[in-house]
């Protein structure tokens, strides 16, 4: 059974990147616009594998950065 804490990380890790790549693309799609000589769209989907990754870090250091530092083994 999840419990609250876990639940709480996979929504940032996975909730959130799923929702703003995959859940937001029918509005992207519809937006006729340049970013940078770029298609939004490319621009966005570019800026979401950027976003991916600070959402990982961020679900590392608020919930899995004290397990990593106590293991024996990273001493």
């Amino acid at each position: 059974m999840l419990r609250g804490v876990d639940v709480l990380k996979l929504f940032i890790g996975l909730g959130i990147p799923y929702l703003g790549v995959v859940g937001l693309l029918p509005w992207v799609a519809s937006v006729d616009r340049f970013v940078l000589g770029v298609p939004f769209i490319y621009a966005w989907i570019f800026a979401w594998f950027l976003l991916t990754s600070g959402c990982l870090m961020i679900c590392w250091r608020v919930f899995d950065c004290r397990h990593d530092e106590s293991h024996p083994q990273n001493s």
